[in-house]
């Protein structure tokens, strides 16, 4: 992996009101990489993707991309966004979506941006598919519309929150496949936000793990590593799929992994 660093985060605090979501994180994103930031949920994952992409203000530290502190010009020029509920505009059609951004950050004629829509189109597998409105749509073909418009201005950054959320596991294996096409033939440095283990072996070797307690980052590493040879117990846990050995709702506690097998 080059190890040229693309994206630098120092000693970042994110607040809302009184409570603290993260408290004095630091990272590097590596130029071509796709790294994985997960956690359990209330971590902090997507507020720290938000954060970086300059929709949400830190209380203090810094955020470069490239050497610069984050800008307007910067994240409209280098970073596509995938969000979590795919943020198509209904009263468009799919095609209109991804035209939206072409024709107001760039001087193409309408020709032109109608060849940009198709080819984006028929890059997440969707051709044909431009005079078609989101609700005509499945989940999947949604999520890899707003993949396409997330890739319409060509951004060497791109970020996803939750990609594979609500989809089937044939539909989310796609969108694992897109995410690696994506990155393998143009370079692309993806930084995906998710909670699905499957996902996380299939895409990627940097995973960097949230912690709720914490508030930041407790483990970095492959997959392999955090799944085996990292002696946090937590997220040893949280990579073996193993259930919490403290008392659960109902007052029982959990002695083994084995079905039925509970104290008391």
């Amino acid at each position: 992996m080059n190890k040229d660093k693309v994206i630098e985060v120092k000693n970042l605090w994110v607040r809302f009101e009184d409570e603290t979501v993260l408290e004095d994180v630091s990272l590097n994103v590596y130029r071509h990489e796709i790294l994985v930031i997960i956690g359990e949920s209330g971590c902090g994952k997507s507020t720290l993707m938000r954060t970086i992409i300059g929709l949400q203000k830190p209380a203090s530290g810094s955020i470069t991309i490239d050497g610069l502190p984050i800008s307007r010009e910067t994240i409209t020029r280098k970073i596509g966004v995938l969000f979590q509920n795919n943020a198509l505009f209904g009263s468009m059609t799919i095609g209109e979506n991804i035209a939206l951004p072409i024709a107001e950050y760039t001087s193409l004629d309408k020709s032109a941006i109608q060849k940009v829509v198709e080819m984006k189109l028929a890059a997440v597998g969707l051709p044909g598919q431009e005079d078609r409105f989101p609700s005509e749509l499945s989940g999947g073909m949604k999520k890899k519309a707003a993949l396409a418009r997330a890739l319409a201005l060509s951004p060497p950054l791109l970020f996803l929150d939750e990609p594979s959320a609500g989809l089937d596991p044939v539909s989310a294996a796609d969108i694992d496949q897109l995410i690696l096409n994506i990155n393998r033939t143009s370079g692309t440095t993806c930084v995906v936000v998710t909670h699905d283990l499957d996902s996380v072996f299939t895409i990627t070797n940097r995973v960097i793990m949230l912690d709720k307690k914490k508030k930041g980052v407790i483990a970095e590493g492959t997959p392999g590593f955090l799944k085996n040879e990292c002696t946090v117990p937590f997220v040893k846990r949280f990579f073996n799929r193993q259930p919490r050995t403290e008392k659960n709702g109902l007052g029982t506690a959990i002695k083994t992994g084995k079905p039925g097998a509970t104290a008391g």
